[in-house]
């Protein structure tokens, strides 16, 4: 994967520390939530993510690091068609109305706090309402945020023959072409399982 025409990668533990530190509580681990979104906004950028998984002195794996990474590899049950083996498309996220935040991706020890860009944007500030991947001829918008009603893809237009899958269901969705872009009309949200990211096969986009 690649940025800048060579391979790189977000190096990041589940707290503060890069590995184990016992000093660490359970409120200075990320969510689920956002080491699943730091994972989709990672690859949809071309990266990889190294989640590191500190032992502690005997060995052991703490229950937290367990339980986080059953809670991913849960999600990629069921979405990884979107992250592996995927490529960065001709945008990686699609933001609301709003001053986009500057970003600094290059920074090292930089913060990261992608829940800020998806969830608690400051006031005034756009946060990020899709990520996008692709491979071989689908592209993956992946949805942060339980949707509900219509949904629009900015910039992404169908062709005629082309075809929207919703993965958590495998249910083909309706859709139309806009003046800016492609509206898609989700299940309703009863009808959707839990996750803390929806992923729509869009086949036939440009």
């Amino acid at each position: 994967m690649q940025r800048g025409g060579h391979p790189w990668e977000e190096c990041r533990g589940m707290a503060f520390s890069f590995g184990y530190n016992r000093m660490e509580s359970f409120a200075d681990y990320r969510s689920e939530r956002e080491l699943i979104l730091m994972l989709v906004d990672i690859v949809s950028r071309g990266g990889n993510l190294l989640l590191d998984i500190g032992p502690t002195a005997d060995g052991r794996i703490p229950v937290i690091m367990q339980e986080r990474l059953v809670q991913i590899g849960n999600w990629l049950k069921v979405n990884g068609e979107a992250i592996y083996a995927t490529k960065p498309w001709k945008t990686s996220r699609q933001w609301s109305a709003g001053t986009i935040p500057e970003i600094k991706e290059t920074e090292f020890m930089g913060k990261y706090e992608i829940s800020q860009m998806v969830d608690a944007a400051p006031p005034g500030y756009a946060h990020i309402e899709a990520f996008f991947t692709s491979k071989g001829e689908n592209v993956y918008a992946i949805l942060p945020r339980r949707p509900g009603g219509e949904v629009l893809l900015k910039d992404v237009y169908i062709q005629p023959h082309g075809r929207i899958t919703l993965l958590a269901t495998g249910a083909s969705l309706s859709w139309r072409a806009t003046g800016n872009g492609t509206l898609i009309e989700m299940p309703r949200t009863d009808l959707l399982p839990d996750s803390q990211a929806y992923v729509l096969r869009l086949q036939g986009a440009a």
